[in-house]
């Protein structure tokens, strides 16, 4: 219910508190993450006028026509789910925040595996090594899944995950599959 999306928001933004201190985006990621969050919700609840329908709702009126006295006992079964969704809203923007502060563990990883990968492409051609297209393309393959699957799957989970937990395996096999890329690249650079 509600209880359970509100403790998922206060750990979300407590494992930003505590383990993400800097960043090389912003000064303070969890008040920027707040601050996103906040923002998100308020385009897409507020906005859209969905949290003034909630509040139609919720506020009864003695003179009432029969349609809105049956929206309004609807309202009451469905009164937790609703504030449910209305905070995984805020969840939802706070990982969003947390994935964005994270894409430069990406890049720098993928700088250091094409740093390395083309030192070990030049040391293999100049030694007179194999070339292997067939490791080329299964490491390009493994590329876009590693930068696109933890947006995925951190988005998707139901429960409160350390982001380092989703982050950092996709961030070396990101960096991982760039290094194999590049030290396996058949052509003259």
């Amino acid at each position: 219910g509600s209880q359970h999306s509100e403790r998922m928001l206060a750990t979300e933004l407590s494992y930003l508190h505590q383990d993400f201190r800097r960043s090389a985006i912003v000064e303070q990621p969890a008040h920027f993450a707040r601050r996103f969050a906040d923002r998100f919700y308020e385009i897409s609840i507020q906005k859209t006028g969905i949290q003034a329908a909630i509040l139609w709702l919720a506020t009864p009126t003695t003179p009432s026509s029969q349609l809105r006295q049956h929206l309004q006992a609807i309202y009451r079964g469905l009164e937790d789910y609703l504030t449910a969704a209305l905070t995984v809203v805020r969840i939802f923007a706070v990982r969003l925040a947390v994935l964005a502060l994270a894409m430069p563990a990406f890049v720098l990883l993928a700088l250091l595996g094409l740093i390395d990968g083309l030192v070990q492409r030049d040391i293999r051609r100049w030694s007179g090594g194999r070339e292997s297209s067939f490791v080329y393309h299964w490491a390009k393959k493994a590329f876009y899944p590693s930068l696109i699957l933890p947006w995925i799957i951190y988005l998707a989970i139901p429960e409160s995950v350390h982001p380092n937990w989703v982050v950092l395996p996709f961030s070396v096999s990101f960096g991982m599959s760039v290094r194999v890329m590049a030290s396996m690249f058949k052509k003259y650079l």
